[in-house]
């Protein structure tokens, strides 16, 4: 049976597993949900939070976009490129969960509310900007990036000099601060920018940033 992801073509999360997918080159069918369903109780089933995207592999479900990343490339470990190292490799393991926790912890929060604040709120909802509030995220992101310059001083990716899933997480909120308007990812130091300039590059990033295909 063929994947099915079910989430909407231009939705963030839905994009951070389809890029795995095209990455990894495992076929797949995009199921899409309207956004305006996604709280409807046949959503709710499958996605107790009523959020997109949800996974259906031959009736196992599950849900939270990286959590699926990572199953992913549990399941399809020479399919592709590795996009994790194997669980026996403690250490290397250790070091990517590292990084994936970074950009859990450390980019997505400031990111999201600057994405949200320059183009989801007013786009999608109609709520005017709120320009302190974006101005904030961007200067704790800015804060946060000097670090990621120092780290990338001495390796290529975020986890080592491989690239992981860690790396491929930043995709969907980097690419929308350009489009809100900042340019700090290719601007914030060289090892940043040519660090993102890497990942954003990626064929399979290019594949779905604007709007994710219906199958592979």
């Amino acid at each position: 049976m063929v994947l099915k992801l079910y989430g909407n073509p231009i939705s963030i999360a839905t994009k951070r597993v389809a890029v795995v997918l095209h990455e990894k080159k495992i076929p797949y069918e995009l199921v899409a949900i309207d956004f305006a369903k996604i709280k409807e109780p046949e959503v709710l089933v499958k996605q107790p939070f009523g959020q997109i995207p949800y996974l259906d592999d031959d009736g196992f479900i599950l849900y939270e976009s990286r959590a699926i990343s990572r199953y992913l490339e549990a399941k399809y470990p020479n399919q592709g490129p590795k996009l994790a190292p194997p669980p026996s490799d403690v250490k290397a393991t250790a070091l990517f969960e590292q990084a994936a926790s970074v950009e859990l912890s450390d980019f997505d929060p400031f990111a999201s509310k600057a994405a949200y604040e320059a183009i989801i709120n007013p786009v999608l909802f109609g709520v005017k900007k709120d320009q302190a509030a974006y101005d904030q995220a961007i200067a704790t992101l800015s804060t946060k990036l000097d670090v990621y310059e120092r780290i990338l001083s001495n390796q290529k990716f975020l986890a080592g000099d491989e690239i992981t899933l860690a790396d491929l997480f930043h995709l969907s909120y980097g690419e929308l601060l350009a489009t809100g308007g900042s340019d700090l990812l290719s601007s914030k130091g060289p090892n940043v920018a040519r660090w993102w300039k890497d990942v954003s590059s990626r064929a399979s990033w290019q594949a779905v940033k604007d709007s994710i295909p219906a199958s592979l």
